[in-house]
């Protein structure tokens, strides 16, 4: 992986949600997470650097876990006749199903839709009151 991938990703995440300045953007210390090229994209972008300490590999254990099961539940043993399949396999299980349907258990056993709804709306609810 490069840094210029992790970069146009970032990019790309950007430009559906606009982030507002202050974002906390955390990460490993992986070379393509510390590079200039990413730090001077998170800097363009007003966000904050935030990286777990040398040899602290529990921050990354959820998403980690996450890629497992994908791999798991839905990789592994599949043939797909193109990159397309896969790449539309991918999409509605990880965006339709994982976000929408598959309870978190970090997240109250809620879906992340769900969970950033009610959010917003105490966030809302919370403006409303002050």
């Amino acid at each position: 992986m490069t840094a210029e991938l992790v970069t146009d990703a970032l990019t790309m995440a950007g430009f559906r949600r606009k982030p507002a300045p202050g974002l906390i953007h955390h990460s490993d210390r992986g070379r393509q997470s510390a590079s200039h090229l990413f730090q001077d994209k998170l800097s363009e972008d007003a966000m904050v650097c935030s990286m777990s300490r040398k040899g602290n590999g529990w921050d990354n254990a959820p998403t980690e876990s996450g890629f497992n099961r994908f791999k798991h539940e839905r990789v592994f043993g599949e043939r797909f006749a193109t990159r397309a399949a896969m790449t539309t396999m991918a999409f509605e299980s990880i965006k339709v199903f994982d976000n929408r349907k598959r309870l978190h258990s970090t997240l109250g056993d809620t879906a992340p839709v769900q969970f950033l709804k009610d959010w917003i709306s105490t966030q809302q609810g919370e403006k409303q009151v002050a």
